[in-house]
This record gives structure tokens, sequence and C-alpha cells, in this order.
């Protein structure tokens, strides 16, 4: 074994038992990572698959997610999303981009206490109706906003 990777394994276990141990990464996020993330979610092709994959039934339209898009993005290769729940009890936050090869684009786990307020880039290989979904006890719920890309950034 050489020495760096002796140095990250270590230092990676350490850092993650050091977090858990302090109360700064909740013990179900690190018992997630230790396992692995949510293969069949994130190898999800549209919106239904997603929500499916993430343990629900079907997402409703909700006034009380707000997602933050541009309408127009300049370049497919960082655009900046963001959600915002003002539903009770929100645990989870996920954006999926429909046309994008793997639609879910990034997976949210909010510890109880936490403001639901996320953002993050995301590529976009073309226009396409983006989402932030929200879970909420047992329910999901949705928002959309349609994304113009005027320059590729999946490989285009």
């Amino acid at each position: 074994m050489e020495r760096r990777e002796f140095m990250n394994k270590s230092t990676g276990a350490a850092a993650l038992g050091l977090a858990v141990g302090s109360g700064l990464l909740p013990a179900t996020a690190a018992a997630q990572d230790a396992a692995g993330w949510n293969k069949a979610a994130f190898d999800s092709k549209s919106l239904a698959e997603a929500v499916k994959a993430l343990g629900g039934g079907t997402a409703v339209e909700s006034k009380d997610l707000v997602l933050q898009a541009p309408e127009i993005a300049e370049n497919g290769a960082v655009v900046r999303i963001g959600a915002q729940s003002n539903l009770a009890s929100t645990t989870q936050i996920a954006l999926v981009v429909e046309k994008n090869p793997n639609a879910l684009a990034a997976l949210f786990d909010l510890p109880a206490g936490t403001d639901a307020n996320v953002s993050t880039n995301v590529k976009m290989g073309q226009s396409s109706n983006v989402y932030a979904v929200a879970k909420a006890g047992d329910k999901f719920y949705y928002a959309v906003k349609e994304v113009k890309v005027t320059l590729g950034g999946c490989g285009g």
C-alpha cells in the first residue's frame, strides 16, 4: 500500500468519525455515505423515476416550494439552481434536470431543524424543465421552471 493511499483512507475515515462524534454530521448521513449513494435515483431518466427511487409514489406541485433558476443559461456547463422549501418537516430536497442523461442532478438530506434552502451548480446539455423536489413527511412535492440553454454543457 502506498503512503498516499494509506493517508487518504485513514484520514477520510478519521474525519468522518470525528464529524459524527462531534455532532457536525448526523449518524444517518454517515451511514448512507458508508453504505453508498442511492444509485437507482441518480440513474433515473425522469422526474417520476427519481421520485420512485427516493421512496415516493408521485409528487404533487406545491407553491410552498420555491425554485430559483435562470430563465436563460448562457453556459450549460455552469447553471446555478436553488430551492427553498416552506413545507413543514422537509427532510430532503432534490434537483432534477429533465433532459439530462441522468435526470437527478443533486440530492440534499436535511437534518431536523435545518433551514430547507439549498443551491448548487449543475450541468445542462440542452434547454429543459428543471424541478425542485422536496420530501416532507412521507409525501413528495415539486416546483418546475423551464431553463433555456444557449451553449451546451453536457458534452455539447
